[in-house]
């Protein structure tokens, strides 16, 4: 069976071409004025290879502490440059946040994309004291739970851990492999296991699954599964689609960026 359909989203939801470019050009104007207040550190490098670098936005007071977002894109495509803005609610909360980019299949596999992402949190948790939250968006929801696999981060990194929120997550890879874009992941059965995070022993940090309520079935049914697997809190933020399901974090007293930060 092809399961291309059941995992597309642009063709779902009215207007989905004009999202990137409007997430682009938000994004480049965030940047330009945090960087003319001193609040941006781009291009901090985490690995050897050109898109294993991070941006680290801070806040205007000592950071409470780190969120680390991880962008979406099924690991095939985009960088951290299309989503500086979704930082604007944590950090008008007085949280600093990262955005790490990553290589991308085909020329990586999922799990080499998973190290890299493990290696990012670990620098952007140098470079901020304190608890650290993770967050992600579809394939960057299943890159921020696969950090709570045993021994994927460094235990002084695990240890800060204060929150995991997998929005719209991808947490069983083994679907994908009759999909199209396979040809791309070139996902076998042994690394879709290893990869899926309802394989996983549950967490013992705090995580909560956030879905959007008007997301294709497929997508409800893996953030289902992976509360069912971990026994953790799920929200499904009703209306929502796969699209605009993160637009909270933008805003500092949005529902989302208060389920996201730890009192």
């Amino acid at each position: 069976m092809d399961l291309s359909d059941a995992y597309a989203n642009t063709a779902y939801i009215p207007q989905a071409e004009t999202y990137p470019p409007r997430w682009a050009e938000q994004a480049e104007a965030f940047r330009a004025a945090l960087s003319v207040a001193g609040r941006c550190r781009p291009g901090i490098m985490y690995g050897h290879g050109v898109r294993q670098a991070l941006d680290l936005f801070l806040p205007d007071r000592v950071p409470l502490g780190l969120v680390v977002f991880v962008h979406g894109g099924y690991w095939l495509r985009f960088g951290r440059e299309l989503w500086s803005h979704f930082a604007a609610g944590p950090l008008a909360r007085g949280w600093a946040v990262a955005m790490p980019s990553y290589d991308l299949c085909p020329r990586v596999r999922i799990s080499d994309i998973t190290r890299q992402v493990a290696a990012a949190v670990g620098v952007a948790a140098r470079e901020v004291p304190g608890p650290v939250v993770l967050t992600g968006h579809s394939a960057g929801g299943h890159l921020v739970s696969r950090m709570l696999a045993p021994d994927m981060l460094p235990a002084e990194v695990a240890a800060r851990l204060a929150h995991v929120m997998p929005i719209s997550p991808l947490s069983d890879l083994r679907p994908l492999m009759q999909t199209a874009m396979n040809a791309d992941l070139g996902l076998d059965e042994a690394e879709a296991r290893a990869e899926s995070p309802i394989f996983q022993p549950a967490p013992t940090r705090p995580v909560t699954v956030l879905v959007g309520g008007a997301e294709r079935p497929a997508f409800l049914e893996q953030a289902r599964r992976l509360e069912d697997a971990w026994r953790c809190g799920l929200v499904v933020d009703e209306g929502k689609h796969h699209f605009d399901v993160i637009d909270g974090l933008t805003d500092p007293d949005s529902a989302l960026v208060r389920r996201l930060l730890p009192d």
